[in-house]
């Protein structure tokens, strides 16, 4: 069996070597564990970004003060925000599909925690924090985040509200017309790394691109592909509703779309699960694009955390900076511009590849 320092023992048999468990009952125990650990890390930055982080990063986009009465530079508005919203009454409106309504908000962040399982995390210590290593893994990633929508549907139609209706459909809408892009751009990732294989699209842009005075250039597929780079990032933050493609709640025209009628803990289950989208996002890009876990100096796992972060950072420049969009507008970005641009991206990557081979 490998030694638990290389990188392609996963998380439960590390958990599983580490404590000594053996036979199924310890493979079902480590891997509960495991899934435990990646999951916690997740809600615990998602607990941060959101009552805090995204805050203070707006604030200094816009010259404002942000949070910063209760605790150290306002850090425990997390808890005061987390007791405010959970302690709300739920109130039901009435008419509403009870079913539906209650399922909906779980769906959303439950759909982004299945995401991190297949994706390598890197190593901490130990342990390499990467839970699952399908063949199929990236088709799995997009499978699984792209549930996301049905929850916006549900929640929509449920609500018994026109606006929360509204909203439901143009989460629809949008996700039909900025997904095929973004699979089909990732699919000129494939054609490079031949792999659909999570570890193998980070082990392939391990290599040299290119060294200029003593500097190397890593061969991450943001470099050597960069137009496929730039797409990604147009469709990621339109799949993950984050601005200027925030239709789906659009405050300013339907209230709050989908959530308009979400209180309470199950608001909380929704801005949550807005929240774990985003580092999916993040995390998505940073295997696909970025090398995943690969960085100098510091242990892989912190360099996936900064890059998550970083595109988080990205997210919140967009939200300050950039106007929403109108619906017909990025309807139309997407079937004209996107879907267009992302098809001539994967046929010119596959000439390429095949001319070079």
């Amino acid at each position: 069996m490998p030694g638990l320092l290389q990188g392609d023992v996963l998380l439960p048999e590390g958990i599983a070597n580490l404590l000594g468990l053996g036979g199924p009952l310890g493979e079902a125990i480590a891997t509960l564990l495991a899934a435990f650990i990646v999951g916690n890390i997740m809600l615990a930055m998602t607990g941060v970004a959101g009552p805090w982080a995204k805050r203070k990063i707006t604030a200094a986009f816009t010259d404002r003060y942000a949070v910063d009465r209760i605790g150290p530079f306002g850090l425990l508005t997390i808890v005061t925000d987390s007791v405010r919203l959970l302690s709300k009454e739920l109130i039901i409106p009435s008419g509403a599909d009870r079913p539906s309504y209650d399922i909906a908000p779980v769906i959303l962040p439950a759909s982004a925690l299945l995401g991190f399982a297949v994706i390598p995390m890197g190593e901490l210590g130990p342990l390499n924090i990467h839970l699952a290593d399908p063949e199929a893994g990236l088709a799995l990633v997009f499978a699984f985040a792209s549930i996301a929508s049905v929850s916006l549907v549900m929640g929509g139609y449920a609500s018994n509200n026109k606006y929360s209706l509204m909203g439901g459909l143009r989460a629809v809408a949008q996700n039909i017309a900025y997904e095929i892009p973004l699979i089909v751009t990732a699919m000129s990732v494939v054609v490079f790394a031949g792999s659909l294989q999570m570890s193998t699209i980070v082990a392939e842009q391990s290599a040299t691109l290119i060294s200029l005075g003593g500097i190397s250039i890593p061969a991450w597929y943001a470099f050597v592909n960069p137009f496929a780079f730039v797409l990604f990032l147009v469709a990621n933050m339109a799949e993950i509703g984050r601005n200027p493609f925030d239709i789906p709640e659009a405050p300013t025209e339907i209230v709050g779309g989908y959530q308009t009628e979400y209180s309470s803990v199950y608001f909380v289950l929704f801005y949550l699960g807005e929240f774990l989208h985003v580092f999916l996002g993040g995390a998505i890009m940073a295997t696909v694009f970025l090398g995943g876990p690969a960085g100098p100096v510091l242990p892989g796992f912190v360099w996936f955390v900064i890059k998550i972060w970083a595109f988080f950072l990205f997210t919140q420049w967009a939200r300050s900076a950039l106007p929403r969009v109108r619906i017909d507008q990025l309807i139309e970005i997407g079937w004209k511009g996107m879907l267009v641009l992302s098809f001539a991206n994967l046929v010119l990557t596959a000439i390429i590849v095949g001319v070079i081979t």
